[in-house]
């Protein structure tokens, strides 16, 4: 294909499979450039932190607060305010001009999980038809990053503008590969804040052909006997559920794990939810986890449950499956208790919950974790971790999507204290 003469993703995923892993975003992003006459095309992966993005390239551009590695160079952009945030939200493109160029700014989505932007420069103002190839690529990008990431570690070192501890890095294996799932009947998304000493807290989902899984789970302790519990307790509810274990014989499973390998005084705290995507009946198991909160109609409560002893503490009695009360329109948040701990006290976790109404839950567990931050003055004795689940509810279906994200779901615009 000829330079300006439109954007091939066939080509694209061909010249993917002939780099190398490291090169695949470079290869795409030159190619990209080539086929729509752009100055310069960029992309731009999401921050662990979830208040930033990272401009990823392996040509330096001398700009301020740029870091490296080898060749390999990365700069962190905060999002508060930014055009950044406005089309990570929005799920849409932004098209503005910049000296005698026009910009495009899309986003890199793949079943509403964010994983960051592609942005062109282009030297005239691109048609609507443009402006949608750009989406597509963008769209292809995700799935680009996605594989490539199997082979290098370049992009996790981008999203990492502050280095991991040993304990982080264990804590960052357990969780999900993706925070974010939209699908036809929920939308979900997880978070963890952690402490400066880590927590060993940890959230995980899984969905079948049937059933949606969720957890959320809090070892005692701090730092690597805490992540190493953790490991032990996500290692084996993982293991029972893949092995068919239904959800009572996955909590005594991985009960019986943890206490064989752990010191006496040793335990997690979770809950594990299954939604039966057939029927909408959902069931509970509940270790000594602090309530879920539930925002229904506007308003915000607790999901009051019986509380059955922490995972590891008494491996031989039984875990009691209670039935979970789920109606269309639901927006549930599990957590964690450092939400909940005395330097956080001043946070109203109910009402923050509702003065999210309006957003994804991408934005809300990003806006309650910075919250907890705020309101501890960034001082977390312990890890914040939240997962929200929103619950739709009708038959199984398949969602309405654009390029990754269905528009329906997505978050209001950007509050104006922001800008």
């Amino acid at each position: 294909m000829g330079r300006g003469d439109g954007i091939d993703v066939g080509t694209l995923l061909e010249l993917v499979e002939a780099a190398a892993p490291v090169e695949a975003v470079d290869a795409v992003a030159a190619a990209l450039a080539e086929m729509a006459d752009a100055r310069e095309v960029s992309f731009l992966i999401a921050d662990f932190s979830g208040r930033a993005i990272v401009r990823l390239s392996t040509v330096a551009n001398g700009r301020d607060g740029t870091r490296s590695t080898g060749v390999e160079r990365a700069e962190t952009v905060p999002l508060p305010g930014s055009r950044f945030e406005r089309v990570l939200r929005s799920q849409q493109p932004e098209v503005e001009p910049v000296d005698d160029a026009w910009r495009v700014t899309a986003p890199v989505t793949d079943r509403g999980d964010a994983i960051g932007l592609l942005e062109f420069v282009l030297p005239t103002e691109p048609p609507p038809d443009v402006v949608a190839e750009v989406c597509t690529a963008a769209h292809a990008l995700g799935y680009v990053v996605i594989a490539a990431r199997r082979h290098t570690d370049l992009f996790e070192w981008g999203q990492r503008s502050a280095p991991f501890a040993m304990a982080a890095e264990i804590q960052r294996r357990l969780l999900p590969a993706a925070y974010t799932c939209e699908a036809g009947q929920f939308t979900l998304a997880g978070w963890l804040e952690p402490a400066a000493s880590v927590g060993g807290d940890t959230f995980d989902y899984t969905l079948d052909r049937s059933c949606l899984h969720l957890s959320i789970s809090d070892a005692v302790g701090h730092q690597v006997p805490a992540a190493l519990l953790a490991t032990l307790l996500v290692g084996g509810l993982r293991n029972g559920r893949r092995r068919g274990m239904d959800l009572a014989e996955q909590a005594a499973y991985a009960g019986r794990a943890l206490a064989a390998e752990a010191t006496p005084g040793q335990f997690v705290t979770g809950q594990l939810l299954r939604v039966d995507l057939r029927t909408a009946a959902a069931q509970i198991v509940n270790a000594g986890h602090p309530f879920p909160l539930r925002l229904r109609d506007g308003r915000v409560e607790e999901v009051e449950l019986a509380i059955d002893p922490p995972f590891g503490v008494t491996p031989e009695t039984p875990f009691r499956v209670q039935s979970f009360p789920l109606e269309p329109g639901d927006r549930l948040v599990f957590l964690t208790d450092g939400m909940q701990e005395r330097n956080a006290a001043s946070l109203d976790v109910a009402a923050a919950l509702a003065d999210t109404a309006d957003l994804h839950p991408r934005e809300v567990v990003h806006e309650l974790g910075g919250a907890v931050l705020r309101a501890t003055g960034g001082d977390l004795r312990d890890d914040a971790t939240m997962l929200c689940l929103d619950w739709l509810g009708g038959p199984q279906r398949r969602r309405d999507t654009e390029h990754g994200a269905d528009p329906a779901r997505a978050s209001g615009p950007v509050p104006t204290s922001h800008s």
